[in-house]
């Protein structure tokens, strides 16, 4: 049975996807490519961190099927978590939670938003036990929807992020950006800096969400992802960072 036999296709949008991604044979969304990542890395039963969970999320419930998830956030939703069996809140630095207490922590999208990274990791190795693992998936800075997004007042993303991506109205507003840890370079300098030591980093580019809002933007936009998954040479202007670190002693 083919993917279309099960998916019936009803806007633009999903037709679009359907014909120039889902319908391609390999093909994998970037979420699913995330969570393969983990589930390489992460051993059942795992005591995970997850930075940023907020609400309810695909990842979390994800990370609820390897062990017991601890949510971390700097805003209450992330109480109403259900795939959480504990959650804090927290002021992005200071984690409220003992000394090697856990095997893993997750961020999915999380470090655009941390104001002081190189503190953060350092506390990431404080609560993570010898050899605990640091897992991410993070826009990287010089994609252009990140470029953008560094040089605009936060006003404007509240106004645009979630239109373009065609996100229902009551979806949450973007919090603030900073991008201090959103290249290669970055990533590996802070990681190291905090003790870490950076097992695989690697740059990837997957279906325009942020075109989903007209043909006049996706298109291009479609143009742009075969050009940047052509070649390794373009693998700096890709979308996203997927990292794994781990804790040196």
């Amino acid at each position: 049975m083919t993917k279309s036999n099960v998916y019936s296709p009803k806007t633009w949008q999903q037709k679009a996807l359907l014909k120039y991604y889902f319908n391609r044979p390999h093909w994998i969304n970037g979420t699913s490519l995330f969570h393969q990542l983990i589930k390489n890395f992460i051993k059942p039963g795992s005591a995970i961190l997850e930075v940023g969970a907020g609400t309810t999320n695909k990842t979390t419930a994800f990370l609820s099927t390897l062990g017991k998830v601890t949510g971390l956030d700097i805003d209450p939703e992330v109480r109403d978590n259900e795939n959480c069996e504990s959650a804090f809140v927290y002021d992005g630095i200071n984690i409220p939670c003992e000394t090697n207490s856990f095997d893993c922590i997750v961020s999915d999208y999380a470090c655009e938003h941390f104001e002081n990274p190189l503190e953060l990791c350092r506390e990431f190795h404080r609560v993570l036990r010898p050899g605990g693992l640091h897992i991410f998936r993070t826009p990287n800075l010089w994609y252009y929807v990140s470029l953008v997004a560094r040089f605009t007042p936060h006003w404007i993303h509240n106004l645009l992020a979630n239109w373009l991506r065609s996100l229902p109205s009551e979806s949450h507003s973007p919090y603030p950006t900073f991008h201090r840890m959103n290249t290669k370079r970055a990533c590996r300098s802070i990681l190291e800096q905090a003790g870490f030591n950076v097992v695989t980093l690697e740059m990837i580019e997957k279906e325009p969400s942020y075109g989903l809002r007209s043909r006049f933007l996706f298109y291009p936009m479609l143009i742009w992802e075969r050009l940047l998954n052509s070649s390794p040479i373009f693998q700096c202007f890709r979308s996203n960072i997927l990292c794994v670190s781990s804790a040196e002693n």
